[in-house]
């Protein structure tokens, strides 16, 4: 799957930029791509400190801090599609980038993890369907 993304990322990106290019002109796409890095990049930092802190406020008051921590990792990863020069990588990066929607993306995924892990849909003792558990003596070290 990472190696489908791998090589058809860069083509879409390609025919986006000629489309927008030949529509506003190879100057002004551009300034787009870079003028939406910047301000992507301004957003990631100002929310990941928001973020932090959230996260500490968290721990402080002994929550957990899962989703916290999940968010953060949301703005890691539309950071890194921000450094990715194209349209199609900044728009996943700015849908990452607003709060409803990257906390709607993050129950998506905790509810699809949930499922897949559900001991409902596994044997007993093991962590995937037709695998068995390891078996030994084991001893406490202390």
């Amino acid at each position: 799957m990472f190696m489908i993304l791998f090589l058809l990322v860069p083509v879409a990106e390609i025919a986006v930029f000629i489309q927008v290019g030949s529509r506003i002109g190879a100057g002004m796409t551009v300034l787009l791509v870079v003028v939406s890095a910047v301000v992507g990049v301004w957003l990631v930092r100002r929310q990941g400190l928001a973020t932090a802190t959230r996260v500490q406020a968290m721990v402080a008051r002994g929550e957990s801090p899962a989703l916290g921590m999940l968010e953060g990792l949301a703005l890691l990863a539309a950071g890194v599609l921000l450094v990715i020069p194209g349209f199609l990588t900044d728009s996943a990066a700015f849908v990452l980038l607003i709060p409803p929607l990257r906390r709607g993306i993050i129950r998506l995924y905790l509810r699809h993890i949930r499922v897949e892990g559900s001991v409902a849909h596994h044997p007993p003792g093991t962590d995937k369907p037709g695998r068995t558990p390891l078996e030994g003596k084991s001893r406490r070290v202390d």
